[in-house]
């Protein structure tokens, strides 16, 4: 006992018996000490290189500063994401209730599912010349390449998580005499959150990829203009611009997936136990 006949026990004492919680760094910390140390590395190391074959942070800095006081960077940037925003959200649209349907027809799993998984390894990028031809070289065959790219992920990902859900659920709902909507609607969608919530991240970055291969097969734009404009001239620390641009913006749209996802199914982070700190 730690109180004996009006004894208190000391404090070190109390320590032994009861151990000081860990405590660990924020998440958040090591992220900008990771980034700090690669940027520091990156400035030290590539100052050595020939600005032909790669630049710095600083140089990379300097031309992105040029491009903001120009007004290029924005106005590619705003060019380059109307195609990508009419496509990602035309793939959420399309993709999360195609998943659903097919994770709950067994005759639709077995009908198209193996043209779904089929189409998500075929390289889309090889469809950019048939499409142009379709479509022409304007925004429909820009928004199309990035639909292309991000639906597949979104669908296989939604697909997975409903043949996911635990097969007790779903006969609860049947014991209420509940109709198959209902029991898609109360009890598989919440369970498959996590599974969409990951598939729109993965489509995240393959959109932004199909945008810039997009622009590079058509009417050169936004920020694959930036791109190949400043790589045909050598300007390797104005090409880095637009890649870092995409980078942040890929990073920032995923965490705001995480965002949407934390408010829409809190349960998830308490059950799994992640630390979001």
């Amino acid at each position: 006992m730690i109180q004996q006949t009006g004894l208190t026990a000391p404090p070190s004492a109390l320590e032994e018996i009861v151990p000081r919680p860990k405590r660990e760094m924020p998440r958040w910390a090591i992220t900008v000490l990771s980034i700090s140390t690669v940027v520091l590395l990156w400035e030290i190391f590539g100052r050595d290189v020939n600005p032909v074959f790669g630049s710095y942070p600083s140089a990379i800095a300097v031309a992105f500063w040029d491009l903001v006081k120009s007004g290029l960077l924005f106005s590619a940037l705003w060019q380059s994401m109307q195609a990508f925003i009419v496509g990602y959200v035309l793939a959420v649209v399309v993709g999360v209730p195609l998943g659903l349907v097919i994770g709950r027809s067994r005759t639709l799993e077995a009908a198209i599912g193996i043209f779904i998984t089929g189409a998500y390894a075929m390289p889309l990028v090889a469809l950019v010349p048939l499409l142009v031809l379709w479509l022409g070289l304007g925004f429909a065959v820009k928004a199309c390449v990035v639909f292309l790219m991000a639906v597949f992920p979104i669908v296989i990902n939604t697909w997975l998580g409903v043949r996911a859900v635990p097969k007790t659920l779903i006969e609860v709902g049947k014991s209420f005499v509940a109709s198959d909507f209902t029991i898609l609607r109360r009890i598989v969608l919440p369970a498959t959150i996590p599974y969409i919530m990951a598939g729109i991240k993965l489509a995240v970055g393959r959109g932004v990829v199909a945008m810039v291969i997009a622009e590079f097969f058509t009417a050169i734009s936004g920020l694959g203009a930036i791109i190949i404009n400043a790589a045909n001239s050598f300007d390797t620390a104005r090409m880095f611009v637009p890649v870092i641009v995409l980078m942040v913006l890929a990073t920032g749209l995923n965490s705001l997936v995480g965002f949407i996802e934390r408010k829409v199914a809190p349960w998830q982070g308490e059950i799994s136990g992640r630390d979001e700190g």
